[in-house]
């Protein structure tokens, strides 16, 4: 994902501006993980492989995103609170 993408997006819940960590970029600088979270609800959308999760809630698969969060809380010294909505 280029960075030049996270200014088109916003929570899909409440529309405001997200904030982006960046954990992984390729040669060319795009986004490859990273989380991309918004200060108003507090939701957290990964993205994995260039690809932001922003489906809503009752649509999230936990079970896949959780072990990607896990490993970088552990690889980027990661706040250790919880990172997906409660479905």
């Amino acid at each position: 994902m280029r960075t030049k993408t996270i200014e088109k997006l916003c929570c899909p819940f409440d529309k405001q501006d997200l904030k982006l960590e960046v954990f992984v970029k390729d040669t060319d600088q795009n986004i490859l993980e990273g989380m991309l979270s918004c200060f108003k609800c507090s939701r957290k959308y990964p993205i994995v492989h260039g690809v932001p999760i922003m489906a809503p809630d009752e649509y999230r698969q936990q079970e896949l995103e959780q072990p990607i969060i896990e490993q970088w809380k552990l690889e980027f010294d990661m706040e250790s609170n919880r990172h997906l909505p409660e479905i």
